[in-house]
């Protein structure tokens, strides 16, 4: 049996101006590919740090029920995008309060972080 859906929140690197976003466009891809390995369901919900990202993130966190939410590392680890993190942090407790909370170190290693929390 397949464990339950998994939902990734991250940054959108193709809307992030001022920077090459092939190489994390690539990474995803690659890491997207290893859920299909493990056959685990993975939506992606890559957002901008803007006005538009909350709603973006509710319409994805309750479109289905996830076991796990992976919060990507550029919503994390860039300070200045504290805020964001807390925000979505807060609503994942909000409207997915069943699913476990991950956290990745890479887009590749992103059903590594939701495997932890779905076996």
């Amino acid at each position: 049996m397949a464990p339950g859906p998994v939902l990734v929140i991250g940054l959108d690197p193709v809307r992030i101006p001022g920077w090459d976003p092939e190489p994390v466009v690539a990474a995803i891809a690659r890491g997207q590919a290893r859920f299909e390995a493990h056959g685990i369901e993975a939506d992606l919900c890559l957002v901008v740090p803007d006005d538009t990202a909350e709603a973006a993130i509710v319409e994805a966190l309750t479109r289905k029920p996830y076991a796990c939410v992976v919060v990507g590392g550029g919503i994390r680890k860039h300070e200045p995008l504290l805020e964001l993190f807390e925000q979505v942090v807060n609503l994942v407790r909000q409207h997915a309060p069943g699913a476990a909370i991950a956290f990745n170190s890479t887009p590749e290693d992103t059903a590594d972080a939701a495997l932890r929390w779905l076996r």
